[in-house]
Parts: C-alpha cells; structure tokens; sequence
C-alpha cells in the first residue's frame, strides 16, 4: 500500500471523494509546496549575502532552481498519468511555460520595489522585507501557480496523451514479478 493510499484510508468516506477527484490539483499543491520552501530558502540565502543589492536577480535564481525541482516532481508524481511525449519534448514545453511563469511571479516583485520604492532608504528594512516577500512569495506565486498549472494542464501533460501513458503503466502492472 503507497503513503497516498494509507492517508486516504484513514478520511472520511465524503472527503476521501474529494481528495480523489481532485488528486492532481493536491499533488500540484504539495509540489508547489515544496518549491515554496525551496525558491525561498534559495532566495533568501542569496539576498541577505551575495546578492543583497540584487533581490529581483536573487530571486530569478531562486525561481529557477524550484522550476529544476518541480519539473522532477510533476513529471514523476502530479502528472505522472498524463503527458506521453518524448521526455526532451515534455521538458522543453515544460520549462518555457515555467518560463513565462517566472516573468510572471517577477512582476509583483518588481513594481513593489522599483516603481512603488518599497526598499531602503525610503522605507525602513523590515517594511522593505514584508513587501518582498508579499510581492515575490505571495502575489507573485499564486499568480505564477495559476499559470502553471493550466499551462501544464493543457500543453506540457495533455490528458488525451496520457491514455498512452496509463495504457503503459497497466502493463507494466500485469507483468510478473521477479
């Protein structure tokens, strides 16, 4: 029995239809949960030493080291079902959708700091990090995360190639075990 499968187990017959109905979007929220973690652990640790003057830049790395590990994660659990194109065409779709995403999550973060001078000497430090990270960790994210996951949805994982990919997976199932 898979973790997945012991948790769901243990719910309530009512939210255990939910839970399954909408798998892909929980799956989807765990990655980006993780990614979260990632992206800000990455982006802090690089704006409070070698890119202090340079948070936007900070940041840009930090979203593209969490775009590394969420591919790895939604091709190999969320999508898992879906998709069925060659992995370099699969990683490709991916990773420009990723990339539109992360213009996406930048804009927040770019107005709070340079059109609305939310940064010191105009403010003080700790304003400057609450805007920050509402702009570039919240606004910025959830707006991002909407993106990708219609984007992933419909042209990275299309469901209508996933029936290769679940046909493939049945057998694999049925075949004997050494």
């Amino acid at each position: 029995m898979t973790v997945v499968e012991s948790v769901l187990a243990r719910m309530p017959k009512p939210l255990r239809g939910i839970l399954v109905k909408h798998r892909e979007l929980l799956k989807f929220a765990v990655v980006g949960g993780t990614t979260f973690l990632v992206d800000n652990g990455v982006w802090y640790l690089l704006k409070l030493t070698v890119l202090e003057t340079k948070p936007t830049t900070a940041k840009a790395i930090a979203i593209i080291v969490a775009v590394i590990v969420s591919y790895i994660l939604n091709s190999e659990w969320s999508f898992r079902t879906r998709g069925g194109r060659q992995r370099h065409h699969e990683a490709a779709l991916f990773f420009v959708i990723s990339g539109v995403a992360i213009a996406v999550n930048l804009v927040p973060l770019y107005v709070s700091r340079y059109v609305l001078d939310l940064e010191v000497p105009h403010v003080s430090f700790l304003v400057q990090e609450i805007a920050d990270f509402t702009s570039g960790s919240v606004i910025g994210m959830l707006l991002a995360m909407v993106f990708r996951f219609w984007g992933f949805k419909k042209w990275v994982f299309p469901d209508e190639l996933g029936h290769r990919r679940r046909d493939n997976d049945a057998v694999v199932r049925k075949l004997p075990q050494r």
